[in-house]
């Protein structure tokens, strides 16, 4: 289930991914926003769900923990009761007759416990710590490194940080820039105002068609939000619209003509401010748009 989240929530990004970047190339920035905010919630919800599943991995490291716990304290339990119960029996017998048990059992320990201190002290005068030595130079990755006697310890090098550690950092950073400078670059490149020589055509007409939605439609409302998107998208090119408007043709289809001719940038702009109009209820789709040849 969690590989089939990760599967939707990875093509939800990467779907709200591109058309991000081509609603940026198109100037229609409304959908740019709600793309955007799309790949946003997307990747939210995917790192939502990786921390999820590993709360839930901690969660269930807790309780196996736990219940080791309660399981070698219940076994402790059980055989503290099961020697408290067995040990010295036969003293709560007042019919018996093995009192004489106890001095006996006394000097054997203390035979033995002497015996075993000198076992003991014997083998540490002639036995080496080979096993010792042995587990030190097992855990001796383990220990941090002594500084230097004059070397300050907030001028010394984090653990981690060798030249193995610096450069697969320096090699993600450099691939990270590879990959994002062309795609900045692109971009600024699609989306910048520029300056562009005039095809020497006279004029640049456009054919716009409205659609409306959730309303009657009417001549006079289509008519209304064409004039609306118009007057909002005059100042999206280089050169002002500035005495055009748009003429009705019926059918909910308007044209314009631009005087001077747009540039192939500007054209693009106009086309996307159009098409991307917040206009209520209504839908503008440009049906073409191109030069017109003087006469």
């Amino acid at each position: 289930m969690r590989r089939l989240a990760y599967l939707f929530g990875g093509a939800a990004a990467a779907g709200a991914g591109v058309y991000f970047v081509v609603y940026l190339y198109r100037w229609q920035w409304q959908r740019a926003i709600l793309s955007g905010v799309l790949l946003l919630i997307v990747g939210v919800l995917l790192l939502g769900i990786v921390l999820l599943g590993r709360l839930a991995r901690i969660e269930e490291r807790i309780r196996e923990s736990d219940r080791r716990q309660q399981d070698a304290l219940a076994r402790l339990r059980q055989t503290h009761t099961r020697e408290r119960d067995g040990r010295f029996r036969w003293l709560e017998d007042p019919a018996s007759r093995t009192y004489v048990f106890v001095p006996v059992l006394m000097v054997t320990g203390v035979v033995l416990s002497a015996i075993a201190w000198l076992v003991q002290r014997i083998a540490s005068v002639t036995a080496r710590p080979t096993a010792e030595r042995r587990w030190a130079g097992q855990l001796s990755v383990l220990t941090a490194p002594d500084p230097a006697p004059d070397t300050d310890l907030e001028d010394a090098r984090p653990l981690g940080g060798g030249r193995r550690g610096r450069a697969a950092r320096l090699i993600t950073v450099g691939v990270g820039a590879v990959l994002l400078v062309p795609l900045v670059v692109g971009l600024a490149d699609l989306t910048q105002t520029r300056r562009e020589e005039r095809n020497g055509a006279e004029a640049t007409s456009v054919l716009v068609r409205v659609d409306m939605r959730g309303v009657p439609v009417t001549a006079e409302r289509q008519s209304m939000a064409a004039s609306q998107a118009w007057e909002r998208c005059r100042n999206s090119t280089s050169v002002p619209l500035r005495r055009t408007t748009l003429g009705e043709l019926g059918d909910g289809l308007f044209a314009g003509v631009v005087r001077p001719a747009l540039t192939d940038h500007d054209r693009l702009r106009l086309r996307g401010c159009l098409e991307d109009a917040d206009v209520d209820r209504a839908y503008l789709t440009v049906v073409g748009i191109g030069d017109a040849d003087k006469e």
